[in-house]
């Protein structure tokens, strides 16, 4: 196994312009011992699977509350597979209705996270999926 710390990067994506969750989320994954890269609100899939790429991630998390998860996550997880990010682990996290789930995932999403959840949870899903092979 490498000691190479497992790298995340944590996106706001569109017009959302709340963060506090995100930046929790953020903070627990660093106290983990993971790389954290925050990319700040009002984000463009584009600008995030930029990012991913530029910044060799392991995982991309989406923090969305805006209600258009259906829209912008299909085309990050779309974004990042057209740039050879197939073992990239994607996970969202906010406000998603239960409905909306299992279509997130049949579109490439590895999990949802919603309100509520434990950052622990999140974190020992981000170690258990993530190949580190560093």
């Amino acid at each position: 196994m490498s000691n190479r710390k497992i790298r995340v990067l944590v996106a706001k994506p569109g017009l959302d312009g709340h963060d506090r969750g995100a930046k929790v989320i953020a903070r627990a994954l660093r106290d983990a011992g993971m790389e954290v890269i925050y990319t700040g609100l009002r984000q463009t899939p584009e600008m995030i699977a930029a990012a991913a790429l530029q910044e060799d991630v392991d995982a991309v998390g989406i923090s969305i509350l805006s209600g258009a998860h259906n829209t912008l996550c299909p085309r990050i997880v779309g974004l990042l597979r057209e740039k050879g990010m197939d073992d990239t682990l994607v996970i969202v996290g906010g406000i998603v209705p239960d409905e909306d789930i299992p279509v997130l995932k049949e579109q490439g999403i590895s999990e949802v996270f919603l309100p509520g959840t434990s950052t622990e949870d999140i974190v020992d899903f981000i170690n258990a999926n993530v190949r580190n092979e560093g």
